[in-house]
Parts: structure tokens; sequence; C-alpha cells
């Protein structure tokens, strides 16, 4: 029976890396149906499919960057374009105003890779080992996001800038870590907070009110 052993080992081993892989598409497509109440891993199919379905042209100009980052994402992901459900790709185009900021953030369903279009960013990500791997991209060049870890974008320049951002998911949701942290519902007890940032009470409520919406 020991000798067996080896053998068992590797068979669960493949029976797990095969049960854990994504699989291939079992039709040519599956255009989503968001209006459907069946909950699945993506969305059920709709039968009534058209061009428009795999149509957009959000991307074709620049977002408003007034906001309080100086930074707008325009989404081209499944809910914009319900013919890329179950095809495991989307995109966004990223606006900065001068000065503007895509805040430290994680994508935990997808690898991204931006190609600049307009300006100059200082970009970066952080490993797990609390390492930050940054570098300074312009116009036509390419940087690249692991999937998972914490990165951002900042226009250091005096111009507006923009970049195409590419995904290997459908729907590669969005984690932005100071409003995941300060803006939750229900909120993060204050005393989680104030332990891990090693701060006061105060500061923790001011920040909060930072991230309060707007009546």
């Amino acid at each position: 029976m020991a000798s067996m052993a080896p053998i068992s080992l590797l068979t669960f081993a493949l029976i797990l890396a095969i049960s854990t892989a994504d699989f291939d598409l079992l039709q040519d497509i599956c255009v989503a149906d968001l209006a459907s109440g069946i909950k699945v891993n993506g969305f059920a199919c709709k039968t009534n499919i058209s061009a428009t379905d795999f149509f957009f042209n959000g991307l074709a100009s620049p977002g408003l960057t007034n906001t309080t980052s100086g930074a707008v994402v325009t989404g081209a992901n499944v809910q914009k374009i319900q013919g890329l459900n179950t095809l495991g790709v989307s995109l966004a185009r990223i606006d900065y105003a001068p000065g503007g900021l895509n805040p430290p953030h994680t994508h935990p369903r997808a690898t991204e890779i931006v190609f600049v279009l307009e300006g100059k960013l200082d970009v970066g990500f952080i490993t797990t080992a609390n390492v930050l791997i940054s570098k300074s991209i312009k116009k036509g060049e390419i940087f690249v996001f692991p999937k998972g870890l914490v990165h951002f974008q900042k226009n250091n320049g005096k111009d507006a800038a923009a970049v195409i951002a590419a995904f290997n998911s459908q729907l590669p949701g969005t984690q932005s870590i100071a409003a995941t942290l300060f803006a939750a519902t229900p909120s993060v007890p204050d005393n989680v907070l104030t332990k891990a940032f090693q701060v006061g009470t105060k500061e923790v409520e001011k920040i909060k009110s930072r991230f309060a919406p707007k009546k």
C-alpha cells in the first residue's frame, strides 16, 4: 500500500488542478441577460441577440475628470457590452486631469495592462512582500499590473493624460483601498482602523467624513 501513496497523491493533484481551471466555452456566444434572476458564475444567456450586444462607443471621448481624485474610469465590461459574457476580456478608458490620481486599488479577478494614449504617468504596484515596482510611462508605452496586487496611476504632468486598460476578465472588479476601508456599509469599526493605522479615533472619523456620500 505504501508504494501506491505517491500515485494517489499525484492523481489527487491532477484532479484538483483540472477542477480549479477555467473550462473552454461550450458554445460560440452567451450574451448576458442582465435582467435574469438566475444566479450563475457570470450571467445567464439571452436568446434575442443582435450586433448591438457586441458594440460600445463609450471609450471614444475623454471622461469628465472633475472628480475628487482628478481621474475617471470608463468601463467597457460585460455590464456595458453584454456580448462579453463568458469571453474573459474587457477594457476601460482612464482619463486624468493634471495632477489626477487613480487611487491605490486592486482588481481581484484580473491582470491589467495599460496603453498610454496621451500624457505621462507615474505608475506602480506593490507586491505581497511590500516591494514597490514603479515607473514613469508616456504616450505609446505599456505597463502591466499583476492580478490582485495594489496599484495606482498618477498624472504629475501639466497636461491631461489618458490610457486604455485591458483586463483578462469580463468583470474584473475594483476595490479602492481607501474607500473600501473608510466608506464601507456598515462601516468598519473605528477600533479596527485606529489599531491598523496607528492613529486616533478623531483622525479615523475625519477620514470617514471625507468619504461620506455628499447630500
